[in-house]
């Protein structure tokens, strides 16, 4: 099937490029709008509806008129002479938030752009006063918006809505700071949003560079990024389409990560299929380049199709998460690579039969042998001490894992950022609660057919201000028909931090629990509630990944490889890297850095992305050793041609992964996540499947292939295989001098 794909793609190369480019050009205008209809703004409504977090999220939208993508940013003002608030100032305060509550904030558009294409977020803000210090130096107001805070939309019409309410208090002589998740996620924005273009553009260079370099070639260079740029824009249509029709919704992040595991994995396939093409054509110069891109990507298609199953697998377990934010980006990774497959199933064999041998232009290297460079040296290295590089692999790895050691999960998403909403927090907690401005929330239902009142609650109200941890208890709220009251309980912890998740989890609810008034039931919300239970759910979700991804992943390398010790092998190694790589991370965030541990969510994206990915490497290296051992000679010979050939290959391709995922480090709160996977990758692709793999591949021999093993004898020479009078030898690699392969064979 996958030969009748690839060959059906070159007999009709220019009707493929064609459909690809109609496709892509459509789906990457129209995909902001389609993925904007299906995503989900709050973290807390991916818990499962048994989370006691959950539940006080349903009664806040049932019975308060909650919005469910509710976000709320608090406004500090104060005078700009430092002095306290007079009454006549309160007065003033109130008034102006009066005034600015009733006017409908427009998002900004660009002139040009047309207005379907991007959700309007434009609303009328709920603005109320909350709070005022102690010591009258500050009053503060509760500005409600709604939509998610990474939504540039939403962050559009906050900034509109600041800068507003900024020079209405100027002009009455106020000073004002803005605090709140979505102020934290503007202004984190608005300070990295240089680096991000900055980190952007390098991969883009990196990318081209290396193509550059390795090829020798303009159209070699550019065309890998147009076409999984093309590729890329069909799949966030289609991972829109498949979300709609299954009901799934997105967590905000998830397109632009998929954008990131996109251009990666496509960027690899394509050079895995562009080395072939230069290796086969420069073995048989006479052959036309439209057979030539047929036999080579059938060939280099089944690995491919190997490697993206890989991944599809591990990244569809998630389906079976009970965190909803996992369950959905599973499958729509999932999706998004299966696209990816495809296009590099069709779209890059037509680019290939359609530019022929001008793909290297203008390059000369088709025309002659190219000298045994660095590649073949260390094809002859591997060859001849393999012991030393198992050795050596094996001591790397298992230091880097011993990192591991005494390992925490950090749950906290808290920390000091460094910008105007952090010190604006900072300000407000030197005169009340640090959780003031994002309050636990205890919100209680009748049970009994009756109603509630406060004096009914008052016991619980008492219970909770004496809790540890619970700086100040706000009034009893009720709802309009009674039958459901909340208490704003104001921590004395940053509410994102992880001192506030174990208060919510501990102290609080064992309070609730004890003092819950007879004929109610009581749930507790709020930023650390919900944390508390994520925490919970993916401790629980990851008992269940693991393994089942583990074995989908051995399963579909054992229909790969028809070999019970070589998937073995390959598990084996990738774990190794697993750890290592979880190891280093524990090593400098933990231990050097000295941060609370490592983010709760790496070990899964390790798992995920690292073992996944870097299973890719391990097929294209292990699939050209079986290849080379169908030929004649021992199977050191095979091995040392096999990392001859894929050693520019896997360099390339993890350099561009690696570099990709560096790009992470842009993002706020993203660096433990960059670093992990830019190392992951780096070692999957050089430790792993350049050095492990094969050292261990030259000492088993065609044991590895046990029970089928590679016969060696009376194969014909490989279609992509240059003549014998072209082709250096290694079958005496053994015997010849360090570092010296035998001279081509005349």
């Amino acid at each position: 099937m996958i030969r009748a794909l690839t060959g059906f793609s070159t007999r009709h190369a220019w009707k493929v490029i064609a459909l690809w480019a109609v496709l892509g050009l459509a789906l990457g205008a129209l995909s902001p709008m389609l993925l904007g209809r299906v995503t989900q703004s709050q973290t807390g409504d991916f818990l499962p509806k048994s989370y006691d977090s959950a539940a006080a999220l349903r009664i806040a939208e049932e019975e308060f008129g909650v919005k469910p993508d509710a976000t709320t940013v608090t406004v500090l003002v104060a005078r700009s002479d430092g002095k306290a608030l007079t009454d006549g100032d309160q007065r003033r305060i109130e008034a102006e938030a009066a005034e600015l509550g009733k006017h409908r904030v427009t998002m900004p558009r660009e002139e040009d752009e047309p207005a379907f294409l991007k959700p309007d977020r434009s609303q009328t803000p709920r603005i109320a006063p909350a709070m005022t210090a102690p010591d009258r130096s500050f009053e503060l107001l509760s500005v409600e918006l709604t939509g998610s805070a990474v939504d540039e939309g939403v962050q559009e019409v906050y900034r509109t809505f600041r800068d507003s309410a900024r020079a209405k208090f100027d002009a009455a002589g106020m000073r004002t700071g803005f605090t709140g998740g979505l102020a934290e996620a503007t202004d984190s924005a608005d300070d990295n949003r240089v680096a991000a273009l900055i980190g952007s553009s390098l991969v883009t260079v990196l990318i081209v560079l290396l193509n550059v370099l390795v090829f020798r070639s303009v159209l070699a260079a550019v065309l890998p990024l147009l076409a999984v740029t093309l590729i890329g824009s069909v799949a966030a249509g289609a991972v829109a389409g498949a979300a709609t029709l299954t009901g799934l919704r997105l967590d905000v992040s998830t397109p632009g990560l998929i954008s990131v595991v996109l251009l990666g994995i496509g960027v690899d396939y394509l050079l895995f299929l562009l080395f072939r093409f230069r290796e086969h054509l420069r073995a048989r110069p006479g052959r036309p380049a439209r057979e030539a891109a047929a036999e080579v990507s059938g060939r280099v298609g089944t690995a491919i199709t190997s490697a993206a199953l890989t991944i599809v697998a591990a990244f569809a377990t998630l389906g079976v998460a009970s965190f909803g934010q996992f369950r959905s980006l599973g499958p729509a990774i999932a999706v998004a690579v299966l696209i990816m497959l495809l296009g590099s199933l069709t779209l890059m064999p037509a680019l290939l039969a359609a530019c022929g041998r001008k793909m290297f232009w203008p390059s000369r290297s088709l025309d002659r042998e190219p000298r045994a460079g660095a590649a073949a040296r260390y094809g002859a290295f591997v060859a001849r001490r393999p012991m030393v590089l198992l050795l050596g692999s094996v001591a790397l790895l298992g230091a880097l894992a011993a990192g591991m050691t005494g390992i925490r999960m950090d749950y906290g998403q808290g920390g000091d950022s460094g910008t105007a909403a952090a010190a604006t927090a900072k300000e407000i907690a030197r005169a009340l609660p640090a959780g003031v401005s994002d309050p636990t929330t205890v919100y209680v239902t009748a049970t009994d057919g009756g109603t509630l009142d406060p004096a009914r609650l008052d016991g619980l109200s008492r219970a909770l201000a004496k809790t540890e941890g619970v700086g100040q208890v706000g009034g009893t709220v009720l709802n309009k028909n009674h039958h459901a009251a909340r208490i704003d309980l104001f921590l004395t912890a940053d509410p994102q931090s992880a001192r506030a998740r174990d208060l919510a989890s501990g102290p609080v609810r064992a309070a609730v629990a004890a003092h819950t008034p007879a004929g109610t039931s009581a749930h507790v919300g709020g930023t650390a509630a919900i944390f508390a239970d994520i925490s919970v759910a993916v401790d629980h979700d990851l008992t269940i990944v693991f393994p089942v991804a583990a074995a989908l992943i051995a399963l579909i390398l054992l229909l790969l490889l028809r070999s019970l010790l070589a998937p073995a092998v390959l598990m084996l190694s990738v774990g190794l890297g697993f750890a290592a790589t979880l190891g280093a991370s524990t090593l400098l965030f933990q231990h050097v850095l000295d941060e609370p541990g490592v983010s709760f969510t790496l070990p899964l994206v390790l798992f995920l992305f690292v073992v996944a990915l870097g299973t890719d490497y391990n097929i294209l290296i292990t699939d050209r050793i079986r290849e080379e051992m169908h030929h004649p000679g021992p199977p050191r010979a095979a091995v040392a041609r096999a990392v001859r050939h894929t050693t520019p290959a896997v360099a390339t391709a993890g350099l561009v992964l690696a570099g990709s995922f560096a790009s992470l480090a842009t993002t706020p709160g993203s660096a433990q996540i960059a670093f992990a996977l830019t190392l992951g990758i780096l070692l999957s692709a050089v430790v792993l499947s350049l050095a492990l793999v094969p050292a261990l591949a030259t000492l088993l021999g065609r044991a590895l292939w046990w029970p089928l093993r590679p016969t060696g004898h009376h194969t014909p020479t490989a279609p992509d295989s240059p003549p014998p009078g072209r082709r250096l030898s290694t079958e005496h690699l053994d015997r010849c001098p360090a570092g010296r392969p035998t001279p081509p064979v005349r």
